[in-house]
Order: C-alpha cells, then sequence, then structure tokens
C-alpha cells in the first residue's frame, strides 16, 4: 500500500532535479564567453565602422572630384568610383587591423601604434579633399607619400602585436602607393 502512495519522481519535477557544481560552472562560463562574444562583436563593428563612416563623409562631402574629371588622364587612371571603392576598402582593412591590435592590447603594449594608426586615418580624410575637390597635386603627393610613411610604421608595429593585423595592413599600402603613382602622374600633367 505505501507504495501506491509515493510519487513517482520526474526528470522535468524541479523539486527532484539536482545540478552538480560541474553543470553549474559549464553554464556559468557558457554565459561568460556570450558576454565576450557579444562585446567583441560589438567592439568590431565599432573599430571598422569608425573609418568606413568618416570615408563615407569624406567622399560625400568632397568626393565630387571636380579637379579630377575635367583632367585629360591616361588609360590606366581609375575612374572616380573606383577610387572611392578603393578608399573604403583601405578603411575597412585598417579599422579590422587596428581591431586585431587592440584585441590583443597592443596599443597600450606599442602606444607608437595607436598614433600611426590615428596619423594615417587623418592623412587619409585629408587626402581625398587636397587632390580630388581643390586639385592641390603637390600637397597631395605630400600627404600621399606621409600616409605611405604611417602606413609602413603600422605594418612593422601591428605585426609585431599581431601577424595578421600586420598582413591586412599589406593591400593598404599596395592602394597607397597606386595613389602617390596616380598623384605624381597628376603633378606632371
Amino acid at each position: 500500500m505505501e507504495s501506491q502512495n509515493l510519487k513517482h519522481r520526474s526528470r522535468d519535477d524541479p523539486r527532484f532535479t539536482t545540478t552538480t557544481s560541474n553543470e553549474k560552472n559549464r553554464a556559468n562560463r557558457r554565459e561568460k564567453r556570450m558576454a565576450m562574444a557579444k562585446r567583441g562583436l560589438r567592439s568590431l563593428v565599432i573599430a571598422v565602422s569608425f573609418p568606413l563612416s568618416l570615408t563615407l563623409l569624406n567622399i560625400y562631402l568632397f568626393g565630387s572630384g571636380r579637379g579630377y574629371a575635367s583632367l585629360a588622364k591616361p588609360f590606366w587612371f581609375p575612374p572616380l568610383w573606383l577610387l572611392h571603392a578603393g578608399c573604403l576598402a583601405s578603411s575597412f582593412l585598417m579599422g579590422l587591423s587596428a581591431w586585431f591590435v587592440w584585441v590583443e592590447g597592443g596599443f597600450h603594449v606599442k602606444p607608437t601604434a595607436l598614433s600611426l594608426y590615428l596619423g594615417y586615418l587623418g592623412l587619409s580624410m585629408a587626402w581625398h579633399p587636397t587632390v580630388l575637390w581643390m586639385g592641390a597635386s603637390w600637397a597631395g603627393l605630400l600627404v600621399n607619400l606621409a600616409m605611405v610613411g604611417t602606413l609602413v610604421g603600422c605594418s612593422r608595429d601591428f605585426r609585431k602585436v599581431n601577424p595578421i593585423a600586420g598582413n591586412s595592413v599589406m593591400p593598404c599600402l599596395a592602394w597607397a602607393a597606386f595613389l602617390a603613382t596616380v598623384n605624381l602622374k597628376l603633378v606632371f600633367l
């Protein structure tokens, strides 16, 4: 008779479930990893969108290329839309590589990396209006050569912190060298 009065234990009944400390630890670790992943994703979005939005604003304000469009250019000169796309791609890659360095704590270890990155951002924002809007090719060439120098420094310092970050600066360096060639040709047109 007594066996009929006893309740049957169920796995779903919270009164009878027992959680071990290992299960609690696993759940706690999982929650911490999810929180870290959300913070990492948020910081990645900020790191990439900041230089991209600056470049888009620069293109919007000074991207008409009134001086550039009126020039008789050689066949290998890129059209204006390609210059804008290349600048956007370069901004994206630099934001991504700066994020790689930031994640590793590299801006604290190598503070020159941050100053070089900010210098590159400033110079890249100055090149667009100088060359494409004002048509000042000599000044643009000087800005571009300084930009190449900051990119070489960024690549060197970023590589010491994270090799992927250093390597992702290389396409930006190639783009800046191409822009220097275009700018040099603009000087002598």
